[in-house]
């Protein structure tokens, strides 16, 4: 196994933003409450995995200088959803 590579970075950041988009979006008319909560849970713990990723060293960050904003309030709000 090597090291992610910036535009692995990137592109891991990209789907971040797609569960963020999702969380911030709203439940969809065509969704039940429950099928909504279930796919807001399995978005934040997506969030939630992604931000804990390492290097290969298993103890650095592979993010350097990411903005989290965004995705630390999806993760608060999509919590408040399910819980």
């Amino acid at each position: 196994m090597e090291e992610r590579t910036s535009d692995e970075v990137a592109a891991i950041y990209s789907a971040a933003g797609n569960s963020v988009d999702l969380i911030n979006g709203g439940k969809r008319e065509w969704e039940t409450e429950d099928e909504w909560k279930d796919t807001v849970k399995r978005n934040v713990e997506h969030l939630e995995i992604i931000k804990g990723y390492k290097k290969l060293d298993e103890t650095t960050s592979i993010w350097s200088g990411q903005d989290f904003t965004a995705i630390d309030k999806a993760i608060v709000d999509g919590k408040k959803i399910y819980s």
